[in-house]
């Protein structure tokens, strides 16, 4: 008998859970795009979207998924033969340095592994080393979806600033804006990248790219950027058109409306602090679990653990096995682990992740891991006695 049947909680590290506000904001006929109530509400979203982001500079909007805004983001640093340095933390860095590639960059990778964060000192000597000036860009990923790993940005500014260098920080924060604390101006990031359907609590489709003057200055210098990609336009229009570079994603952006008005209902602040302490009750209960048994946190260190997504190991083929019964028995689906595979478990049979992102609270994140207890049961994996109880007690005390 299954006990999955009522209403399905999708616990993967994005798409998130969507509120139903912003469901039924986006549930309307489709409105006229060239003059009246749309386009003042798009003028309105932008310092909204800006006060998520932490910064005074400058937003362009994409019809896009975070893969399109990696290339959108290079295509306005840097041209064909000029180089880009990637702090890779995991399988989301080594994606931005693959898209480097085929835009035809010159890509050097500084490979961290999948558990540990980006490296000040190891950045220093690559800069150093580059006595030429040739690094147009650092490229950094502030919370990799796939490892779990949250990197320091604001060190990274200060390497750069301490050894002189021109290259700009370039931070993707697909994973984490709305759920991990992040200050754009304040650290120093040059260019940010985000996208709706995680923090947000949008459905996937939409996308940020914010920027400083720096970064300006830099698109400015380049000798032709596509049309599609150029973040000018976009940033600055004088057509609404040109927000898009063409029709808008009308009910999108209904939704992302309503998604930040809830986001500074409760003020940033306040949204940082839930998704921390919701993450720390996922850490007790795994921790306690794990005391008697396989599983593990992949980020040892809890400085370096995103508050929105933890990948986790269990070993072959529990993960799986577990992903399967939580969705079929309970309703909860989990996430694969992406990224995480080895040479013992080629298939990354013994990884799954939990997504705690944007729309979530105590009473889910505590059902989540009831159910994920549950099923350690029914499939007889060895684990500690109470990892429930240990998250509740996390929530307790706020």
């Amino acid at each position: 008998m299954s006990l999955a049947h009522g209403r399905p909680y999708l616990a993967i590290p994005g798409p998130s859970v969507i509120p139903d506000a912003v469901l039924q904001a986006m549930h309307r006929a489709s409105p006229n795009i060239y003059e009246g109530a749309l386009i003042d509400m798009v003028a309105g979203m932008v310092p909204d979207l800006k006060r998520v982001a932490r910064t005074d500079g400058h937003v362009a909007i994409y019809i896009s998924n975070g893969h399109g805004l990696w290339e959108a983001a290079l295509s306005n640093v840097a041209a064909p033969g000029e180089k880009v340095l990637v702090m890779a933390t995991g399988a989301f860095g080594h994606g931005w340095a693959e898209v480097a590639e085929r835009l035809g960059l010159e890509v050097e990778v500084i490979e961290h592994g999948r558990q540990t964060p980006a490296d000040p000192e190891r950045l220093r000597d690559a800069l150093k080393a580059d006595r030429d000036g040739r690094i147009r860009a650092v490229l950094a990923v502030h919370v990799d979806t796939a490892t779990s790993i949250r990197s320091d940005v604001a060190p990274l500014r200060a390497v750069l600033d301490e050894v002189g260098h021109p290259a700009l920080i370039m931070v993707d924060c697909i994973a984490s804006l709305g759920c991990d604390m992040f200050e754009m101006d304040g650290w120093g990031a040059d260019v940010m990248l985000a996208a709706s359907q995680k923090g947000l609590m949008v459905p996937p489709g939409m996308g940020f790219v914010f920027f400083n003057d720096r970064a300006r200055a830099q698109r400015q210098g380049l000798a032709r950027v596509s049309y599609y990609w150029d973040w000018t336009p976009r940033a600055e229009p004088e057509l609404f058109y040109q927000y898009f570079a063409g029709t808008a994603p009308t009910h999108h952006l209904y939704g992302l409306r309503v998604a930040l008005d809830m986001i500074h209902a409760e003020g940033m602040e306040a949204v940082w602090a839930r998704h921390a302490t919701l993450a720390r009750a996922i850490w007790a209960a795994v921790e306690t679990w794990g005391a008697d048994g396989p599983l593990r946190l992949n980020v040892a260190d809890p400085a370096y653990r995103s508050h929105a997504v933890t990948a986790l190991r269990v070993g072959k083929p529990f993960g799986a096995q577990l992903r399967e019964w939580t969705d079929r028995q309970a309703g909860v689906t989990l996430g694969i682990g992406l990224g995480m595979s080895d040479e013992d478990d080629p298939l990354g049979q013994g990884f799954f992740r939990f997504g705690h992102m944007g729309h979530v609270n105590a009473h889910m994140i505590l059902g989540l891991l009831g159910t994920v207890e549950a099923g350690l049961l029914a499939l007889g994996v060895p684990h500690g006695e109470g990892g429930v109880a240990a998250a509740a007690r996390v929530v307790a005390e706020g």
